[in-house]
């Protein structure tokens, strides 16, 4: 190679370098210009624009990836994220992550749905297959427990006069991540009012106030720069949880109604209407091994042992989850690898 070619060579490869260089600089600054915590709740993470004229709402994504700066909006069937009329409307859900779309979704928990806990306790697992675990009256167990998540379950119940076992029913969860534990629990009441919040929230061992006016959401970012969610969606007793980059929980407090009561002999005692819990979870980013009562059923290769075709196909493991308390991660089967700080809570 001559030296005019050789000096040719290494001018164009010099602007090739300062190219890229000012482009790796200007996309430096875009970045960071719009910082986010690395586990951002991406479905969550958008800018509220003005609506449109039809009153449908608008959104710009903020989350990272392909919906970064995409405009998305409600469509007519649901213009909004939170009706009113909760019960009689679906509400708009925007989802800005590698998603990028809305979708009309009833805002409360689909006690038939995959990743369900509902009444006395029934289950649907991740692998669809529908059981009961009654576990035990004042009884804790782990329904979820991984490297990064744990999911504790308080059981309340009663035995009436001549049964073998309780009835139970879910009253609180403890979600125990990194250093956090976020309990959602449903107050003891003697009579049942649909217009009285039921709902109890502690984080980290405080009470959270989630607000029923505006945007009825109460935020906060965790010690690893998790953020986590909780918007109500109902005026009362019913609330959705987002733990970015781990799980979500749509969650209402009911009660045994007097019908429901006499139909299945639960025997109630009259100063107490058992509120309790019906949650449905979706789970980010689980491991192979992951455990528990609900856990297990996310394992790739997880056959389910219930009998089928019965009416109430029963789920054991007492012995496996059990744990010491509500805010335990501890039990024979248990595998959370977080800190939980118990001086919190």
């Amino acid at each position: 190679m001559d030296g005019r070619r050789y000096s040719f060579l290494l001018v164009a490869l010099a602007l090739v370098f300062i190219s890229m260089g000012a482009s790796l600089a200007q996309g430096q600054g875009k970045a960071g210009n719009n910082k986010k915590a690395p586990y951002d709740a991406a479905s969550t993470h958008y800018e509220v624009l003005k609506p449109s004229k039809k009153g449908q709402e608008k959104f710009l994504c903020l989350a990272r990836g392909a919906c970064n700066g995409k405009h998305l909006a409600c469509p007519s069937q649901c213009p909004e994220r939170k009706p009113k009329k909760n019960k009689k409307n679906k509400g708009c859900f925007v989802d800005c992550s590698s998603k990028c779309e809305v979708t009309c979704k009833w805002r409360k928990p689909h006690c038939n749905g995959y990743g369900s806990l509902c009444y006395d306790p029934r289950f649907v697992g991740g692998d669809g297959v529908m059981f009961y675990f009654h576990g035990a009256k004042g009884g804790n167990f782990a329904i979820v427990s991984d490297d990064n998540l744990q999911i504790n379950a308080h059981f309340i119940g009663t035995r009436p006069q001549g049964r073998t076992r309780d009835y139970t029913w879910v009253q609180a969860l403890a979600v125990m991540f990194d250093r956090h534990t976020l309990v959602l629990a449903a107050k003891r009441v003697s009579q049942w009012d649909d217009s009285f919040d039921a709902f109890i929230v502690r984080w980290d061992g405080e009470e959270v106030n989630v607000p029923t006016d505006g945007e009825a959401e109460w935020r906060a970012m965790g010690s690893d720069e998790r953020e986590v969610v909780i918007e109500r969606t109902d005026k009362t007793n019913g609330v959705k949880v987002t733990v970015a980059g781990l799980v979500e929980l749509n969650v209402k407090v009911r009660a045994i109604g007097e019908e429901e009561n006499k139909v299945h002999n639960y025997q109630l005692p009259a100063n107490d209407a058992f509120a309790h819990l019906e949650t449905q979870f979706k789970f980010t980013n689980l491991t192979d091994l992951v455990e528990g009562v609900l856990g297990k059923t996310y394992q790739p290769d997880y056959i389910s042992p219930v009998k089928r075709g019965v009416p109430m196909p029963m789920m054991g493991g007492e012995d496996k989850y059990q744990t010491p308390s509500l805010y335990s991660p501890l039990c024979k089967a248990c595998k959370f690898k977080g800190q939980v700080d118990f001086a919190s809570i």
